[in-house]
């Protein structure tokens, strides 16, 4: 190992983690409140100074390629496995733009058929660059989900999921029903999400270029008109912003009905309830 690797390495190595993480943290937490107070100044001023910061940067790298199980998976650029010093070099080039690379079509069994899932597997530039946009959104969108959305959520697991539907059908007898939406993923409208993000230009113009970027599949390009790529960090909030709404909309058409008897309050008749992990929902009414 030469003189610089090593100064590299140790380089790498030395950076204090959880201080960092504390940093990041705390500009998440101030992100969270602007949110829930409605304060879209603040909360884009913080945004922009979490994206601009060298300790979130320096995160982003690091989970994509030291943490996640797909650092050993190349993009079309074939990188992979990256050195400490090909790390730091990658933080200072972590800048917002329009430039994107196309993701690599990798085909998957879907468990239970005979169907092939398709993954597109960004480059590792891309996918620090969506892991920091993503602390970004993130703690914002944190503050507005439905509190029965539990898929593809810090702090949720499915086993959540299952003790929200346990909950809501032990003590009357229910109908339910159990459904997802067929290649959610594959179908998200483009316009619509960009729309219902409402972020500023910045990210906005950046989410759009990773939409469009394309899918390279045995040599061949294709054009992406819809839908988020699967195997992107970013794509599970894509999709859950997407998916926002659907328990607003149940709760507006199967309300809960005050029920009155003799002139006097009796109780009320609770209405449909929507329990949802990414694309899979049960309602119970």
């Amino acid at each position: 190992m030469s003189k610089t690797s090593l100064k590299t390495t140790v380089e790498w190595r030395s950076i204090n983690w959880r201080k960092l993480e504390r940093r990041v943290y705390k500009l998440q937490k101030r992100i969270y409140q602007a949110s829930i107070r409605g304060d879209i100044k603040a909360l884009r001023r913080l945004q922009k100074t979490l994206m601009n910061s060298w300790s979130a940067r320096a995160l982003s790298v690091r989970r994509v390629t030291q943490d996640n199980t797909g650092k050993k998976t190349a993009g079309v650029d074939g990188a992979k496995s990256l050195s400490p010093a090909a790390r730091l070099k990658l933080i200072k080039q972590l800048n917002l733009g329009s430039k994107v690379s196309p993701t690599r079509r990798v085909w998957i069994d879907k468990p239970g058929t005979e169907e092939k899932r398709p993954l597109g597997i960004p480059t590792m530039k891309d996918r620090a660059l969506q892991a920091l946009v993503k602390m970004a959104l993130e703690p914002e969108w944190e503050a507005r989900f439905e509190p029965n959305s539990y898929g593809f959520r810090a702090g949720r697991s499915c086993h959540d999921a299952i003790e929200a539907i346990f909950n809501e059908i032990r003590y009357k007898a229910k109908y339910v029903l159990d459904a997802d939406i067929s290649k959610c993923f594959d179908r998200i409208n483009h316009v619509a999400l960009l729309n219902k993000l409402n972020t500023f230009p910045t990210i906005r113009r950046q989410i759009r270029a990773w939409l469009k970027a394309g899918v390279m599949d045995n040599m061949q390009h294709y054009e992406t008109s819809e839908g988020t790529p699967q195997g992107g960090v970013i794509s599970p909030l894509l999709a859950n912003i997407a998916l926002y709404g659907m328990e607003n909309r149940i709760n507006q058409a199967f309300p809960k009905k005050t029920i009155v008897k003799k002139g006097k309050y009796a109780g009320y008749q609770s209405g449909a309830t929507l329990i949802r992990y990414a694309d899979d929902f049960v309602s119970a009414t």
